[in-house]
């Protein structure tokens, strides 16, 4: 049954959002429908269709007690919005329903799972977090919360877990029928844990064993699990709090990190032998997994930082978008990602320039816009040192731009968006070290959408992704080198 709560943020919605014209959102990103956005919640292929949830807001575009928004799609990139699907209207999470996941019961009707938080009085006068695990089970637009809610409470944790931070969890069904789900926890020792429960049903669920230890390694409490095979390994994906940086590892404090290793089916018991960002640049969090119906598995993040949440988009109708899909290989123990290869139907007019010598600055009248997708190979030129500094600006004009540039003798690749109109002093940039390109050689590919941009590198092996809410009015392209050097780049227009 459908609450007044719920009621009244599908009326607002319905009010207000049809006051953000197209032109006003991402062409190609899934932004707020209104009010504000932040994690990717019960990312799934249901009833051919996928559909995405968010933490939502729908009243203001800043944090406030979460909903879950809710969009339909049938490629991943063109989406419509469909009535919020639950509110915070029960004692169990009335202060908010936060992250969680989706899976399709054996009946058909899809079960989302998610973190009721309510607000406990301590001792001292000051107010905690009470985290537990609920379900709401419907058809896919309408959701009734069980009424057996909350399905995992605090005292189904072991001595020293904590209560107030338990939260976003992930769930999935096995071949015998039987469900498991991976959620974030922190242990005594502060740092965090992702924890395993098991279900016969769904529905009925029980402590199993820690999936994952921290060790005081990457960050404090360990956020929005996601757990898969891949490529014949084992992947976990989790978004640690405070992490500090280790190299050109970790810069982001909330950020996003990968375990690659394997895991032992009968007992259940994850060996991880390699980690990585999943993101290098500024804005990538809390990011979902979803397997598509032709067994690709696809990623989406939450494009937004928490540190740089005043970083806001002008008309202020919205805050919150989600990154592009990503198709997800693991090569050589290392995650890569794609954009989703759909986005090639969206492309038109293409421009092709090829063997351009480069010293100094440059333009071409042909390369032009805020809804790109532009793959760059660049090479030293031929009986040259090699160059300093390749750089591409664009969303640029006389006042405005963003940068990347690379620097080959240190195989650092940067991101700057100091220059993107930002009024606040926070951070706009972000360096990554390449395994490669010491020898001046590197393939990028920019995707532009309105307010965002995506730099793939050397075929997926690392992804930086910035949101950007310069002027659209700003849609030069500028390339740049220090030195010399040779260049191709291919562009397309994308509809």
């Amino acid at each position: 049954m459908t609450s007044q709560m719920l009621r009244d943020a599908r009326k607002h919605e319905e009010m207000f959002g049809r006051n953000v014209t197209e032109a006003e959102r991402p062409s190609f990103h899934l932004s707020a429908y209104v009010g504000w956005m932040n994690d990717p919640n019960g990312f799934c292929y249901y009833k051919g269709q996928y559909h995405m949830f968010y933490q939502y807001y729908p009243y203001e575009p800043k944090w406030g007690p979460m909903h879950w928004g809710h969009a339909v799609s049938s490629d991943l990139l063109h989406w419509e919005y469909a009535p919020a699907a639950l509110a915070p209207d029960m004692p169990y999470d009335q202060d908010g329903c936060f992250s969680g996941n989706a899976a399709e019961l054996p009946d058909g009707r899809l079960m989302l799972m998610y973190t009721g938080v309510r607000k406990e009085p301590q001792a001292d006068g000051t107010m905690r977090d009470h985290q537990t695990q609920c379900l709401a089970i419907g058809d896919g637009i309408n959701f009734d919360k069980y009424e057996g809610n909350p399905v995992i409470e605090s005292n189904d944790l072991p001595e020293g877990f904590s209560r107030a931070d338990f939260r976003d969890p992930k769930v999935w069904r096995l071949a015998d029928g039987t469900y498991r789900c991976a959620a974030g926890n922190r242990p005594a020792d502060g740092s965090g844990q992702i924890l395993l429960f098991e279900s016969p049903d769904g529905i009925s669920w029980k402590y199993k064993k820690v999936l994952a230890e921290n060790r005081c390694r990457f960050g404090l409490m360990w956020e929005c699990p996601d757990f898969f095979p891949l490529d014949g390994r084992q992947v976990l994906l989790t978004s640690p709090q405070d992490i500090l940086p280790q190299g050109f590892e970790y810069h982001n404090g909330n950020g996003t990190l990968c375990l690659i290793g394997d895991y032992d089916e009968e007992t259940e018991t994850f060996h991880e032998e390699f980690n990585q960002s999943v993101d290098y640049g500024i804005d990538f969090y809390a990011p979902q997994t979803v397997l598509t119906p032709d067994g690709r598995r696809v990623m989406i993040g939450w494009m937004q930082n928490w540190d740089t949440i005043e970083f806001r988009a002008p008309h202020g109708k919205w805050q919150g978008q989600m990154s592009l899909p990503r198709e997800l290989s693991v090569r050589n123990g290392r995650l890569y990602q794609a954009p989703i290869r759909e986005l090639l139907a969206m492309r038109e007019n293409k421009v092709e320039h090829m063997d351009v010598s480069l010293q100094g600055e440059m333009n071409f009248p042909d390369i032009h816009g805020r809804k790109l997708d532009m793959e760059i190979e660049i090479r030293p030129a031929q009986d040259a040192e090699l160059y300093q500094k390749f750089s591409i600006h664009f969303a640029a004009n006389d006042m405005f731009h963003t940068t990347v540039s690379f620097r080959p003798r240190e195989r650092v690749l940067k991101i700057d968006r100091k220059f993107s109109g930002s009024r606040r002093a926070i951070i706009h940039q972000r360096r990554s070290k390449l395994a490669s390109g010491q020898d001046g050689r590197l393939r990028l590919r920019l995707i532009l959408d309105r307010y965002s941009v995506e730099v793939f590198v050397n075929d997926g092996e690392q992804v930086m992704s910035a949101t950007l809410y310069t002027p659209l009015t700003a849609d030069q392209v500028i390339f740049g080198c220090d030195g010399a050097a040779v260049f191709d780049v291919v562009k397309y227009d994308l509809r």
